[in-house]
């Protein structure tokens, strides 16, 4: 891998708290305009500057991006942002209830991404890449990091142990209790050689975030082929060691049973699976799936035969649950961009299932076994993609704690 240190543009420490956001993707526009109401130095004001805008604003106009850069210099201007006189790389421990994990924000090389050292196991949707290619493009900026994961490597934890013994740069604890921490690293050559002997990083969270800086990257070579790209041929990560990373759940909504009666559907089910009375819960196990229907939840367990162990793909619940039951059954032949089925990442709990079917948003729910760590990195390295929505990953990285600007 090549990984190189960058002057972070970062927020104050006694601002930290308060700039610092939730990613511009886990909330819709309402909830981002009520968690930065009241509070100007939110980095929603620029990774979602729509809030800002009119109510009824199109998401996708030039002045939203126009908003975003407005308010990305204001914060700068103002001291809020502050960039670092040198070159570093960053430690960051995130901490929610009793899992911890410790990553390294670095720039990462975009040619990495294009020659495949930095793998992707997902599809990026054409209206959320656009989206975050004019951000990118508008700001000459990376507001938000990429979340990669890599097999564990000694030297590299050793570096970040060693960092960990001086004095944080931020150190706070949000609303719901995770806590967030960023050392400097000592001595930033080292941590890029031993980066370097990492063969491959895996994203885990941020495949729109990441092609839309080789995009970004690509459009700016086409404009100005001898120019210096030393800052767009880059975009901003988080490594982690994959033995940290936790994955939950991604569950599933939809709106309608395609024209069949409940008891219709259960029987095409049960020509997939054996149905038995279930519990609110997540499935323990791969090989299952909960489904919740008229107030009722079952379980569904593959007959023998349906699903392929060594197809790394195909033996994923999503994908079993899209083949056998969301495709034939449900007729939903591309969840992409289907509007009949929805995403509920798991960190929302069983109960948001039972509460969409229960206040008719929905018609059934699934929940889903979590896909493994292991499984990301299996179909990374077959050069295969997973369903849609997949994996949701906790915790969240917080975006406006570290800025690549170029």
């Amino acid at each position: 891998m090549k990984v190189k240190a960058f002057r972070g543009v970062r927020p104050r420490a006694d601002l930290a708290a308060k700039v610092a956001s939730v990613p511009y993707d886990v909330v819709n526009v309402d909830e981002a305009r009520e968690l930065a109401a009241d509070n100007p130095y939110s980095f929603l004001h620029v990774v979602r500057a729509e809030i800002d805008l009119p109510e009824g604003a199109d998401h996708y106009s030039s002045d939203v991006y126009a908003q975003s850069a407005k308010a990305l210099v204001a914060m700068r201007s103002e001291g809020v942002l502050v960039q670092d006189e040198e070159r570093q790389l960053y430690v960051y421990e995130l901490t929610m209830g009793g899992h911890t994990q410790c990553g390294v924000i670095v720039c990462c090389a975009v040619s990495d991404y294009e020659e495949g050292v930095i793998k992707r196991h997902e599809m990026t949707r054409e209206d959320k890449l656009r989206d975050r290619v004019a951000l990118v493009d508008t700001l000459s900026a990376n507001s938000g990091p990429v979340f990669l994961t890599y097999r564990d490597s000694e030297a590299v934890t050793a570096l970040v142990v060693e960092a960990r013994a001086s004095e944080p740069l931020i150190n706070f604890e949000k609303e719901n209790g995770n806590r967030h921490t960023v050392w400097t690293v000592p001595i930033p050559a080292a941590m890029e050689e031993a980066f370097a002997q990492v063969p491959a990083a895996y994203i885990a969270d941020g495949h729109h975030r990441a092609a839309a800086a080789a995009e970004v990257s690509a459009q700016r070579r086409r404009a100005a082929p001898d120019a210096d790209r030393a800052g767009s041929d880059w975009f901003l990560a988080v490594l982690f060691p994959a033995s940290q990373v936790s994955i939950m759940p991604y569950n599933r909504v939809v709106h309608d049973l395609n024209g069949l009666t409940p008891s219709e559907f259960m029987e095409a089910l049960s020509r997939v699976g054996e149905l038995t009375a279930g519990a609110a819960e997540v499935p323990a196990s791969r090989g299952s799936v909960g489904i919740y229907l008229e107030g009722r939840w079952h379980r569904l367990t593959w007959h023998n035969g349906v699903v392929d162990p060594s197809d790394e793909v195909g033996r994923l619940d999503v994908s079993v649950l899209q083949s056998r039951v969301l495709e034939p059954v449900l007729g939903i032949a591309d969840p992409r961009r289907d509007e009949r089925i929805a995403f509920v990442g798991g960190i929302r709990g069983i109960g948001e299932l039972e509460r969409l079917v229960d206040g008719g948003q929905a018609v059934v729910a699934f929940a889903m076994h979590p896909v493994e760590v292991e499984d990301l990195i299996d179909v990374s390295d077959a050069e295969r993609l997973m369903p849609p929505k997949s994996t949701w990953f906790e915790p969240k990285l917080l975006s406006g704690l570290l800025v690549h600007v170029f």
